[in-house]
């Protein structure tokens, strides 16, 4: 089968009304090739990040029972309506995470680094097509065939599947999710996808597919947040939005909580996530001593940096959670893109917002190029694209273990720096390289 077959093929295999909702795709001859280092680097963050996500829990924990600094938890807390955070300090759910963790990596000509974690990923029935449609040409895929199928089925062993409004645009794939799963491991149980509205049926495994902040659209939420506290019923993610906030990434970073890293997660863990998770800042307005600096940034105050050039500012400004402006590239600032004045007064916003809706500053780190080619129905021929690469493993999390079903690859035209799904990127399972 020639390439362009290949991709021909592919298209040819879409489910009846595709996998989106008014959104397509440029569909690629082959997987995205991974090769043998990078995939193992794939397969150890794996473990890595679901230490780092059960310390995450630990330290709010911690803090908001007064055995860890008590601005932790206050922090994680801004702008979350008090009932929701009198809930996630529940009992009932301590030291329960997300049980599919999917990272968005950029790569880098260094490897990669991580741009952020998603704890209520989108594509995850798109990956499993994609890895079960390109495998069935022949092609070898990260995780096999069938291992986003199976990752998610021992994660929720029939169930249902939650998907609000706000989600509607997901939600075929996730039908096709479905009916794959009842046909394939029907020994489970079954599994259903339901909008948000109040039942009495609801199965006991949950799978949550909104975000927090769009609780007061959800209807069912008072009744499955009730029945996962008391045991009845397991939800997952859980209702937590302290682990949905990107500042963890800046938590990571501060001088005095790094002991507490090392200690959860081992010195050589917290070494190698040090390597991937960019430098990050929160954006908070307190006074700084007079003779301390912001670390790394060497700027006494945020006005200074609010100064600083557009050479020297290879930053991303972005929410850290809890708002509709904090997924997908909403709410994201490329702080060298702005004219300065624009800049200045992103950042100032940001400031002022700290107590509603706190900000978080990082590092840059531009993807590498890439060269792909796409097929385009009703043209003959591919088009070659130059790129750069967002890859999404998905981590099934069990008990004690974490296995990768596969990877995503989203490779955008050369001329963006916020890489996500769009309609002129290419979407493609990872591939075991030759």
């Amino acid at each position: 089968m020639s390439p362009e077959e290949s991709a021909r093929a592919v298209h040819a295999a879409l489910p009846e009304g595709g996998l989106f909702h008014e959104k397509d795709w440029r569909i690629s001859p082959r997987p995205f090739p991974v090769d043998a280092e990078l995939q193992e680097e794939i397969e150890k963050l794996g473990y890595r990040l679901l230490l780092f996500l059960r310390a995450c829990e630990q330290l709010y924990r911690l803090s908001s029972k007064g055995r860890q600094p008590a601005w932790i938890a206050e922090l994680l807390d801004c702008g979350k309506p008090p009932a929701l955070v009198e809930y996630q300090r529940e009992h009932g759910i301590a030291g329960e995470i997300p049980k599919v963790i999917r990272p968005d990596l950029v790569l880098t000509k260094e490897g990669f680094t991580i741009a952020e974690i998603d704890s209520v990923p989108g594509g995850i029935g798109l990956t499993a097509w994609l890895n079960k449609t390109y495998a069935s040409l022949g092609h070898q895929v990260v995780g096999g065939a069938g291992g986003m199928l199976r990752g998610f089925a021992d994660i929720l062993p029939g169930g249902d599947i939650v998907v609000s409004e706000e989600a509607s645009t997901y939600r075929p794939e996730m039908e096709w999710l479905a009916k794959i799963l009842s046909t394939e491991f029907s020994a489970k149980g079954k599994w259903r996808v339901l909008d948000a509205s109040p039942r009495d049926d609801w199965q006991k495994n949950i799978y949550r597919f909104f975000e927090l902040f769009d609780l007061a659209n959800i209807p069912a939420a008072p009744a499955l947040m009730q029945a996962a506290a008391d045991g009845k019923i397991s939800v997952t993610p859980p209702f937590k939005p302290e682990l949905e906030e990107k500042l963890w990434f800046a938590l990571f970073w501060i001088k005095p909580l790094e002991e507490f890293w090392r200690r959860e997660l081992g010195e050589r863990g917290q070494k190698a996530l040090q390597r991937v998770i960019p430098y990050t800042w929160l954006v908070d307005p307190a006074p700084i001593p007079r003779h301390a600096v912001l670390p790394r940034l060497e700027a006494h105050a945020w006005d200074e940096v609010a100064r600083f050039s557009q050479k020297k500012r290879q930053f991303i400004l972005k929410i850290s959670g809890f708002s509709e402006q904090a997924w997908g590239s909403r709410g994201v600032v490329v702080a060298s893109d702005l004219p300065q004045k624009e800049w200045q007064a992103e950042l100032e916003s940001a400031l002022r917002d700290f107590e509603r809706r706190p900000h978080i500053l990082q590092d840059f780190h531009p993807g590498r190029l890439v060269e792909e080619s796409f097929w385009t129905p009703g043209r003959d021929g591919l088009t070659p694209m130059r790129g750069r690469v967002r890859l999404c493993p998905y981590y099934f999390v069990g008990e004690g273990s974490v296995t990768c079903g596969g990877a995503l690859a989203t490779i955008c035209p050369d001329d963006k720096k916020l890489l996500h799904g769009m309609r002129d990127a290419i979407l493609a399972p990872a591939g075991v390289s030759e």
